[in-house]
Parts: structure tokens; sequence; C-alpha cells
């Protein structure tokens, strides 16, 4: 007889959690066609940073956050390491703010808290049980400020942890020497048109 998916270690749920990220990654991949994908290319190659620009990425996380690519850079190596539920969380919670509409802020707050916070979520964010009764207290009369002390754990934690690691990490160490070939090539060629 089934027992259920209560009954597995949370190890086990976690490794669950990993693999259906990167699957549907893969599937989200398949569905697009192939102009679509190099249509993406090429418009993230419009908006890669100078090499000043995602320097002034390791001057604070709100810098990166601020930037469109920076944004988007951190976000994949967030996916690398499968926590990339903390900024989709912290995300969810911007667009939570800018809610206007109380029966509209209703519908984003439950549903922010159904696949982050509530226990054994489907991209359950990692904070104590304190703030997550303090956030499911304040969903009875959801206000603009009713996600803010959950939030406000995932930044410290994105910005001490993930952060922390981004900035020492391949990704960003490349991207930054990219840029700088770039720049230096773009500068070569134009000194030798002139």
């Amino acid at each position: 007889m089934c027992r259920g998916l209560s009954s597995l270690p949370s190890c086990c749920l976690e490794r669950a959690k990993g693999i259906k990220a990167r699957l549907g990654v893969f599937l989200l991949a398949s569905e697009k066609p192939y102009s679509s994908v190099q249509a993406n290319k090429t418009e993230r190659a419009k908006s890669r940073p100078s090499s000043e620009e995602a320097k002034k990425w390791r001057q604070s996380l709100d810098k990166m956050l601020a930037h469109k690519y920076g944004l988007a850079t951190f976000r994949a190596f967030l996916h690398s390491e499968y926590s990339e539920e903390n900024i989709e969380f912290w995300l969810a919670c911007e667009d939570y703010k800018k809610t206007k509409s109380p029966a509209k802020r209703a519908s984003k707050a439950k549903k922010i808290y159904l696949e982050f916070i509530e226990i054994d979520a489907p991209k359950e964010v990692n904070i104590d049980y304190e703030t997550k009764d303090f956030t499911k207290s304040h969903l009875l009369k959801p206000n603009r400020s009713s996600f803010d002390a959950a939030q406000s754990k995932i930044y410290n934690l994105m910005e001490k942890d993930s952060y922390a690691r981004f900035l020492r990490s391949e990704l960003y160490l490349n991207l930054v020497k990219q840029t700088e070939r770039t720049t230096s090539q773009s500068d070569t060629n134009r000194q030798s048109q002139t």
C-alpha cells in the first residue's frame, strides 16, 4: 500500500525537486522553435553589460538585481545550484508589492504562500517557522507588506550566501573577462578605423 510522499526522507524530496526543475528546463527548451532560441541569443548579446557594469555588480546585490542582465545571470547561477526558488520568491514579492487591487493582492498572496512558503510547497524557500507563521497570519488581510519579513530573510540569505559565491563563480568571472575582451576589441576596431 502506498504511504505517499510524507513517508519519504527529506533528502529524497529535495532530489526530486531538483530533478523536476531540471526536466522543466528541458521541456521549455524543446517547446521553443529554433528561430525563437536564436532571437533570444541575439537579444541577450545586445543587453550584455559592459565590463564596467559587470564589475559594479560587486558593489551590492541590489546593484546586480537592478540590472536586467545581472538578474538573469544571477538567476542562472542559482539555477545551477538548485536554489532558484530564492530569486523567484523575491521577484514574486516585488511583483506583489506593486499590486494595487485588493482582490488581485489576495489572489497573489495565496499563490505565493502555496508556491513558496507552505510546508512541502513546490518551491519552498528556507525560512524559519516563526517567519512562516508570521507571514501566514498576515494573509488573513493581505497588505503591501505581508511578505516583507519572509522576503527580507531570503534576501539576506542570498546576499550572505549565494551572492558571495556568485562573485567567485566561473560564470561571473568569465562574464567579466568576456566583456573586457569585447570592450578592448571594440576599442581596437575603432582606433584602426580612424
